[in-house]
């Protein structure tokens, strides 16, 4: 049978699975990227098979399937977007943050305030600074495979909070996750996602 056009595939990293060390571990990489990213890029991919929907992009997917289909392809577009959030070389926010930043009360303040909300998230999850449809930049969680472009905000950053993300470098202790993903913040990403 012949595979459609619109495929779903895994996107490449956009580091290499080394480069993240010493705060995000190879093996981390490995489980994360390697079989859970993967997971559900192929599970997305079994459940549009012959479907009208095989043709579909997977924003489309994430913006109207539901039940099994959108945990899947929700799952799969927020891992491609986190990888883009992250950067092996450590980079401070450019001016066109700014705004962004004063509107937090400072680098350190928006740091602090998504943390803080990333750790609190019950069980499984997602912290998110968004910009909202109604143009107003502000951090919220999401749990499970859910996502802002559902409800048609604009993803600016993402951390990853389900316990695959986490656990093999820093077990339940999702402060020091944080902290480390603080380190490989890409804020180039983040001003580009803004525009």
């Amino acid at each position: 049978m012949a595979t459609p056009a619109s495929r779903i595939t895994l996107p490449p990293l956009p580091f290499d699975r080394q480069a993240l060390e010493p705060h995000m571990s190879c093996e981390t990489l490995d489980y994360h990227y390697g079989k859970h990213h993967k997971a559900y890029v192929e599970k997305v991919n079994a459940l549009i098979a012959d479907t009208p929907q095989q043709d579909a992009t997977l924003e489309q997917l994430v913006k109207q399937a539901s039940g099994p289909l959108f945990d899947n392809a929700a799952q799969a577009w927020n891992h491609a977007f986190f990888w883009r959030c992250l950067s092996p070389r450590r980079q401070q926010p450019g001016r066109e943050l700014d705004p962004v930043l004063r509107s937090f009360g400072g680098l350190e303040a928006l740091k602090s305030e998504f943390s803080k909300a990333a750790v609190a998230v019950f069980g499984s999850g997602w912290a998110w600074l968004i910009r909202d449809s109604g143009g107003a930049v502000r951090i919220l969680t999401t749990s499970n495979a859910n996502t802002p472009l559902r409800d048609g905000h604009t993803p600016l950053l993402t951390c990853d909070i389900w316990e695959h993300a986490y656990y093999i470098d820093h077990r339940n202790d999702r402060g020091a996750y944080l902290r480390s993903f603080w380190e490989l913040v890409n804020w180039d990403f983040v001003a580009g996602s803004l525009r």
